[in-house]
């Protein structure tokens, strides 16, 4: 099937999602758990940790710029990185995309999860303490928002929208009226860790650039936006700047509040910081927005997590099951399906703090999706020249920078974490070889006949 007109289920005019539900898409997914956790995470490392943003930020527009442009060039696909990578590279490439994309998926909401639980406890400290409550609470988030995602695209687009409001206003608060609170005593020196400075910034960057994963959310399903050509670039390209613009504020003031030692034993940063200025109150108004904003972000995360196999399924690469709908055109039993593979790696991280399991996770999820991010690099060239859309010098200087700066963020995941996503790419191989034979298409019964 051609990836670049979905078939099967094209919805009515009326039931597809407009710019600002896109856009809260965009947003919302990318303003998840990365922003609450991560002040803890980069504590040990000191200011460098705000040059990191900067980077990751520049890393994520040139990102936003490719995924955009892509929408632009093949409006009406369901699968994002993996259509484009299908239209553009063929089959195999697609499925390592697809793959890959859906382990950072489902390692992303274990994470949301865990940064969650975390700004809970504030309001139910025993969490903090009992591994078997927290394990019990993520579980139901998880599976209550699994439920809101197999109804109808408007129900979930809903969802996002709201929450995506209401987790601007804390954090926006926090960067706003915090800044003029901030103790230049309290912010550390540029390197604290002791490492080299490039390898450290390398490390920080990888980590700060998790907090932007999400900017490609508006591409997955593009066949169910309105206006698709013009709206997933916009609301990529919008959703993005809104991010980097409260990440950056947001960075600043939590750092600028709380010393080093605080923060880095803080479960919740930014629930912390408000207390300096607001009062000890304050820490209950903005625990209650970062348990909006995750949920926000799992929701529109298990979202995605259902359209990249559904995708794959149709074109045969991924087992069937990931492409049945249900009677709202949910792919309810691929969500499912995913899900328990969140719940799963949740449980079996609780072992670790709150911070020590987030951290894993994050890097586990960040190294994942770069796949996806190369061939979509190498996909937007490919597309431009297909359809000779003028010189193409810019889009290659786009198209290098992005993928030049994807490397680097693999650079700084680590030998042990790029050996450990080495082994779960290749591990996808064999399920690509099963799903041929079982179905070998036209191509392979050429082959079978020939022999």
């Amino acid at each position: 099937m051609d990836p670049k007109v979905d078939l099967q289920s094209e919805p009515d005019h009326q039931s597809k999602l407009g710019f600002w539900s896109s856009t809260a898409l965009v947003v919302g997914n990318i303003i998840g758990s990365g922003i609450f956790l991560l002040p803890a995470t980069l504590a040990a490392y000191g200011g460098i940790s705000l040059l990191a943003w900067l980077c990751s930020a520049v890393g994520a527009i040139l990102m936003a710029l490719v995924f955009g442009e892509l929408g632009r060039l093949a409006p009406r696909t369901t699968g994002g990185p993996y259509a484009y990578t299908k239209i553009s590279l063929g089959e195999f490439p697609a499925y390592l995309v697809a793959w890959s994309y859906w382990i950072s998926i489902w390692c992303t909401n274990a994470a949301i999860v865990v940064a969650l639980v975390s700004y809970l406890t504030v309001f139910i400290p025993i969490l903090s303490k009992s591994p078997l409550a927290a394990i019990f609470t993520g579980l139901s988030v998880i599976w209550l928002l699994t439920w809101t995602n197999s109804k109808k695209i408007r129900t979930v687009g809903s969802v996002q929208l709201i929450t995506t409001i209401l987790k601007l206003v804390p954090l926006l608060l926090i960067g706003g009226v915090g800044i003029f609170y901030m103790k230049l005593d309290n912010f550390p020196a540029f390197n604290t860790s002791g490492g080299a400075n490039l390898s450290v910034l390398t490390t920080t960057v990888m980590l700060t650039f998790f907090a932007f994963l999400g900017m490609e959310s508006a591409t997955i399903p593009g066949s169910k936006i309105k206006d698709a050509a013009v709206t997933i670039r916009k609301s990529t390209i919008a959703g993005t700047v809104v991010a980097v613009f409260v990440y950056l504020l947001g960075s600043v003031a939590v750092m600028g509040l709380l010393p080093g030692e605080t923060l880095a034993k803080s479960n919740a940063p930014f629930a912390d910081a408000a207390a300096v200025f607001w009062g000890a109150s304050a820490q209950y108004v903005i625990a209650a927005g970062a348990v909006i904003s995750t949920f926000g972000a799992l929701n529109g995360w298990i979202l995605i997590q259902g359209q990249i196999p559904m995708s794959a399924a149709r074109d045969k690469l991924f087992p069937k099951v990931f492409g049945r709908l249900n009677r709202n055109g949910s792919p309810a039993l691929g969500i499912v399906i995913s899900s328990i593979l969140a719940s799963v790696l949740l449980a079996l991280n609780y072992s670790k703090t709150l911070v020590d399991a987030f951290t894993f996770m994050i890097t586990l999820s960040t190294l994942s999706v770069l796949t996806p991010y190369f061939f979509s690099a190498a996909s937007y060239v490919l597309q431009s020249a297909k359809l000779r859309e003028g010189e193409l010098g810019g889009k290659l200087t786009l198209a290098s920078l992005a993928f030049g700066f994807s490397l680097w963020v693999m650079v700084g995941s680590g030998q042990e974490v790029v050996f450990w996503g080495f082994i779960l790419l290749v591990a996808g191989i064999p399920f690509y070889v099963w799903m041929k034979m079982a179905d070998p298409g036209p191509s392979g019964e050429a082959a079978k006949r020939s022999g």
